[in-house]
């Protein structure tokens, strides 16, 4: 069932927020995670604080560790200062797009068919764009929020934040002074489930939780010669092997709270049976459609052999071969996980954390979590919220070191066949111009409520 808003009168932000996220994506901010080929974060940056100083915002700029690494912030106070400030918080990076892949150019922001097309389109431009939009409304129309309002805009999240969120909240935590909660990205988008009654219901997955994100380089060491002899100790193979065995393991299956809750929210909707104990957990997931993969990613530990790096002539054997494994851990699973991991790659390859970053989980309760529901409801009656796990990371893993509270809601309303997974780092990457809109108006309510 769609919302009728035929009677319904937009606000300044629901008219310019489509147009934002349209100029949001042209900026090539491709992250390629080295510093020297990243580009864009500085113009973007410098973009978003001059359209919110045009409506009478102060912003700070600042480069976080390296030239051209840009991050703006603003405030906006509420009428009650005694109250924690509230932080939504974008990053303004992407992941790098090949052109020759898309149907559209990739940072062109085309407007078609009714979606805004280009890389960043849902990971996150989508939800910075709302901010921006929501931002200059409130300041335009001298709407004074609840609470103070601290709109941040990073750099680098793609690649860890270390020269990001990562690197401010260590050098300039008093960008964040008075914060106590904070919402960003990957959490508030629906997924439509059938329900035995013969209706449907909108669930709306906020984010409560995160695993755990390493990125793990393996190395093998053995004896250098001529191509053309007999080999025993030949660093390829050796490593080849590990990472063979690495990859193909299946680590066991672990639900955590949020998951269970989630697990019991849809079961409750549906009526079909997503018991943690199943013997076939997973393949009842894959009755959700396309977020199954998302979700079922929650339900295990994973390593993922992504790079491999040996040798420098055809005919030489190397001496070493190394590889790069992403990882992403449970809450809890650390040290467990360590030891599998050494016992897939035997004693004869070594292995080291070139990234670690903490997973991440909240309760899925109070006044800000009533907010979020509420603001769904007020704009899609057969909507309701229910907590997730995230597979991947945020820059929640860095704000929530300074003990703010996290969780991730940025609200779109989807039609029910679109693969949304598949639209993360994807080809063809486009977020629906009425999901930018509805978004818009739920943001409006939960701040005014929040």
């Amino acid at each position: 069932m769609a919302i009728d808003t035929s009677a319904h009168q937009p606000s300044r932000a629901e008219e310019e927020v489509v147009d934002l996220v349209s100029r949001l994506i042209r900026f090539d901010t491709s992250n390629t995670g080295e510093p020297t080929t990243t580009r864009g974060e500085r113009e973007c940056a410098e973009w978003v604080a001059s359209v919110l100083e045009e409506v009478g915002y102060e912003t700070t700029y600042v480069e976080s560790g390296a030239p051209g690494r840009g991050n703006v912030f603003a405030r906006l106070p509420g009428s009650d200062p005694s109250r924690g400030a509230l932080m939504l918080h974008g990053h303004l990076d992407v992941v790098p797009a090949e052109a020759a892949d898309w149907s559209v150019h990739p940072f062109s922001g085309a407007i078609e068919n009714g979606y805004v097309w280009g890389r960043g389109a849902v990971d996150m431009k989508d939800m910075v764009g709302m901010m921006i939009a929501v931002a200059r409304y409130f300041k335009v129309e001298n709407i004074v929020p609840p609470r103070d309002l601290v709109f941040a805009f990073v750099a680098d999240e793609e690649a860890g934040g270390k020269f990001g969120s990562q690197w401010l909240v260590e050098h300039r935590p008093e960008l964040f002074e008075g914060v106590t909660e904070a919402v960003g990205e990957v959490g508030g988008f629906s997924l439509t489930v059938p329900r035995p009654d013969g209706t449907e219901r909108r669930l709306y997955m906020v984010e409560t939780a995160e695993k755990g994100m390493r990125w793990m380089r393996l190395t093998a060491t053995g004896v250098a010669g001529h191509g053309s002899f007999l080999h025993e100790d030949n660093a390829v193979t050796v490593l080849s092997r590990a990472v063979a065995r690495l990859g193909s393991h299946t680590f066991p299956l672990v639900v955590n709270d949020s998951v269970a809750e989630f697990l019991s929210a849809v079961s409750e909707e549906t009526g079909l049976d997503f018991d943690p104990a199943s013997p076939d957990l997973e393949g009842a997931l894959a009755k959700l459609g396309s977020i199954a993969r998302i979700v079922g990613a929650t339900l295990r530990d994973t390593a993922n052999p992504t790079m491999l790096d040996a040798g420098y002539k055809a005919n030489v054997i190397p001496r070493t071969a190394h590889a790069v494994v992403d990882c992403r851990i449970l809450p809890g699973r650390l040290a467990e996980f360590e030891r599998t991991v050494d016992e897939l790659i035997g004693p004869n390859v070594t292995r080291e954390w070139i990234t670690g970053l903490e997973p991440y989980e909240t309760t899925f309760d109070g006044d800000l979590v009533d907010a979020m529901n509420a603001a769904i409801l007020a704009h899609d009656p057969i909507g309701r919220t229910v907590p997730y796990m995230l597979s991947a990371g945020t820059d929640a893993k860095a704000f929530a070191k300074l003990g703010i509270r996290c969780f991730g809601f940025a609200p779109l309303q989807l039609p029910p066949d679109l693969d949304f997974a598949a639209l993360f780092h994807g080809v063809d990457e486009r977020v629906p111009v009425e999901a930018l809109r509805f978004g818009t108006r739920v943001m409006e309510h939960f701040l005014m409520h929040a």
